[in-house]
């Protein structure tokens, strides 16, 4: 999984500062988001970033598996 947050951020002009006032969102924890340095991101959490950055999640998100299997 690959986490685009700094791209996203970068495209619409917005800083991590800015996110976190928006958000609520530690600052630290935005920019372990940013820096690929987690290991975990909360629904809720995401959810926030998505809709302050009026974005979708595959936006952030994207997966790096080639082959995926659906259920």
């Amino acid at each position: 999984m690959i986490i685009k947050l700094r791209q996203v951020l970068d495209q619409q002009n917005k800083s991590i500062y800015w996110l976190n006032k928006q958000t609520g969102i530690a600052s630290s924890t935005l920019s372990r988001i940013c820096n690929n340095k987690t290991t975990s991101i909360e629904f809720s959490v995401l959810d926030k970033i998505c809709e302050a950055l009026n974005c979708d999640i595959s936006d952030i998100l994207e997966n790096t598996k080639s082959d995926t299997t659906q259920l």
